[in-house]
């Protein structure tokens, strides 16, 4: 066998350092520079650590250049159109899908640790009506940690999946309130007799005393967008979650960091943007303006929803998503006018040598906004159904760096440009 080392030679001293390879499963092989400051002196740059492996992880897998996506060695796909969001869930916490008696333990587990703990309503009642929903969301669930301050010390399997369990079943009620309360509207509580994602349909939409029609299409929609969203590999919001994680901070405060992150509109909030884009656009006659705008180097204008850091071919989850938005248009008679811009720039986009040539197919936050504004949920909510999605895959990516052997906190060295020695002489 080869040696499986990288040399690097420092031209200035004619130096010479071996590194070692580390052999994945799958993907590219990875060197080893834990040791490099230490041997050479020096540091490594890697802006955004685009090129850089932070963790060992077990959990998901991407491949950008062939647009593949895998939870636990599952391919996306199967996972989104074969199996629910729970089914998803439970594999990211427990690394196998749960057989049919499993699942029905788990959801109805769910479903009892959906309800919060009364006393948050007086935190709820504290901010302002105009509140976004994702600054309720994120301190919500930092106040978790003062309702369950018995459980601070989260040191056991057992206690790690009390504490998932509980997160990922009252997620979706802390994000219900979250918005129900920046609007002034009456709490809903969860409903027993509904699943996961419908009941939290159920707590965006209902009022006291009234039912409402929830079509299967409506759910099988968001449940599919949760699924989607469950995990995505090293991210900005789980880096957060990692990084946040290595100081021993309790698993809320890292839920929270990552919500934090999630925010950003470069992240999270992409899709929101999506939309507000398409509304500027305004029909479908000023499509050809913003593409031309769009393909002028000297022009900042960009497009919302194309494109993506990692996937260089297509985003797996976006073609997934533009089959469950052809269901919603079908079976919901849905030909809204910001569908027809949408749809018109799509066409554009995967005909035109310029966005072919760089990759900029439509991603899962083009088809996500899309889909999330036609189940008339509001814009300021995009990104709370994210963390809705999210949490699982926060929540495994937790556990895994706690059960690792030795946790060494996360310390990313710098290139200092400053000045020096300022300090007055006397």
């Amino acid at each position: 066998m080869p040696n499986r080392t990288v040399t690097m030679i420092d031209n200035r001293t004619g130096e010479k350092y071996d590194f070692p390879i580390l052999e994945p499963t799958i993907g590219p092989d990875v060197v080893d520079i834990s040791t490099f400051y230490g041997n050479t002196g020096m540091f490594t740059f890697d802006r955004g650590f685009t090129s850089t492996a932070s963790c060992r992880s077990k959990i998901t897998y991407i491949d950008g250049g062939k647009g593949q996506l895998m939870y636990r060695g599952y391919d996306i796909a199967y996972l989104a159109t074969q199996k629910t969001f729970l089914d998803s869930a439970y594999l990211l916490l427990n690394n196998d899908l749960p057989d049919e008696e499993t699942l029905a333990s788990f959801t109805e587990e769910m479903k009892k640790r959906s309800f919060i703990h009364e006393g948050m309503k007086k935190l709820f009642d504290a901010f302002p009506d105009n509140a976004h929903p994702m600054a309720i969301l994120s301190a919500g669930v930092s106040a978790l940690s003062t309702f369950y301050f018995d459980h601070l010390d989260v040191d056991t399997p057992e206690e790690y999946m009390e504490m998932a369990h509980r997160i990922v079943a009252k997620i979706p009620t802390i994000a219900a309130l979250s918005y129900r309360y920046s609007q002034g509207l009456p709490v809903i509580y969860p409903d027993m007799n509904k699943g996961f994602t419908e009941n939290f349909l159920y707590m965006l939409r209902g009022y006291p005393h009234h039912h409402i029609d929830l079509k299967p299409i409506e759910v099988k929609a968001l449940d599919t967008i949760f699924t989607l969203h469950a995990d995505h590999e090293q991210n900005a919001s789980t880096t957060t979650v990692r990084v946040v994680a290595s100081t021993h901070a309790h698993p809320y405060a890292c839920i929270a960091s990552g919500i934090a992150a999630l925010w950003g509109r470069a992240h999270g909030g992409a899709n929101e943007s999506v939309i507000r884009q398409l509304e500027m656009i305004g029909s479908v006659e000023n499509v050809d303006k913003y593409i031309a705008k769009a393909k002028d180097p000297d022009d900042p204008f960009r497009l919302m929803g194309f494109g993506h850091r990692v996937y260089k071919n297509f985003d797996p989850r976006a073609t997934i998503l533009k089959e469950i938005q052809q269901e919603l248009v079908q079976e919901l008679n849905l030909d809204t006018g910001l569908m027809a811009v949408a749809k018109k720039i799509e066409e554009i986009a995967l005909s035109d040598e310029y966005f072919i040539k760089r990759n900029l197919y439509p991603n899962i936050d083009f088809y996500s906004g899309i889909i999330l504004q036609a189940l008339k949920i509001p814009k300021e909510m995009f990104a709370v159904i994210f963390v809705i999605g999210r949490t699982p895959g926060w929540i495994s990516q937790w556990i895994e760096l706690k059960e690792q052997d030795n946790i060494k906190i996360a310390r990313p060295r710098q290139l200092y440009l400053g000045p020096l020695d300022r300090t007055p002489k006397y």
